[in-house]
């Protein structure tokens, strides 16, 4: 089974366990809300949300302003379900469609401001990741940025195999590169949903935004749990404090 069947797979499963105007999953907490936090000033801002899932993101950032967003998934099922809140509540400027960014193009009309990828690059291979950072650098206007969220890379190999957020390493953190590690991420119903993650190392993520045209350094934030995230459910949250949960980094096409 390839990577894009699995994580097709994957969600087209348990695409209602995503559904959520509100958070509910642990990266809502520990991940969304900081990238967010990035992606602004949205106003008059052109987005395209690689790996959008049912939305959630999608719709938040259209609410901070942004003029249109473009959200693409390779699950059928998360898009219908994104689709289907439209129909009940319309945003004008919010479209969504399925595509697997392996293969399929990118949009041929416009460009785009914000080119936002929030957990896809860890469902992909090295080369398929610095494919599509090639795709995303074409179709970023100058001065647009790139904004992504991975599993950290050390995680896999710090945390257990529990509650409420886990990988399951093969090999270690260099014979491991482009292994996919299953896992899942918890709810904050203690609803487990099914992850993966096919591993990188740290310089993967640099050699690719380099070799798609990127010519300056990314910020980089490492996110974890925070004293905030432990007040709102200790039992939940401080399994995971002191670990580093999440890489985001973000890039502008000079």
């Amino acid at each position: 089974m390839t990577t894009a069947e699995s994580t097709r797979d994957i969600y087209n499963a348990q695409a209602d366990k995503w559904n959520r105007d509100q958070p509910i999953l642990l990266s809502d907490f520990s991940a969304r809300p900081f990238l967010l936090d990035l992606c602004t000033p949205l106003a008059g801002k052109r987005c395209l949300d690689l790996g959008c899932g049912e939305g959630y993101v999608s719709r938040q950032l259209m609410q901070r302003g942004a003029t249109s967003t473009l959200g693409i998934d390779i699950s059928d099922n998360m898009v219908q379900s994104a689709l289907r809140q439209q129909d009940h509540a319309p945003v004008h400027g919010l479209d969504y469609r399925v595509a697997d960014l392996r293969v399929d193009p990118l949009p041929s009309e416009g460009s785009y401001d914000l080119i936002l990828a929030v957990f896809l690059f860890n469902y992909m291979t090295v080369d398929e990741m610095h494919r599509t950072m090639d795709l995303a650098y074409s179709k970023l206007v100058k001065g647009g940025r790139l904004i992504f969220s991975v599993p950290h890379p050390s995680l896999p190999f710090l945390k257990q195999k529990e509650f409420p957020f886990y990988f399951n390493p093969s090999g270690g953190y260099f014979s491991g590169r482009d292994q996919c590690f299953p896992g899942e991420i918890w709810r904050l119903d203690r609803t487990p949903v099914k992850v993966q993650c096919v591993h990188k190392l740290l310089g993967d993520y640099f050699a690719g935004l380099k070799s798609a045209g990127f010519d300056s350094m990314p910020n980089v934030h490492e996110l974890r749990i925070e004293q905030r995230h432990v007040e709102l459910d200790a039992a939940f949250f401080a399994p995971l404090i002191d670990l580093p949960l999440h890489l985001a980094m973000e890039i502008t096409k000079r």
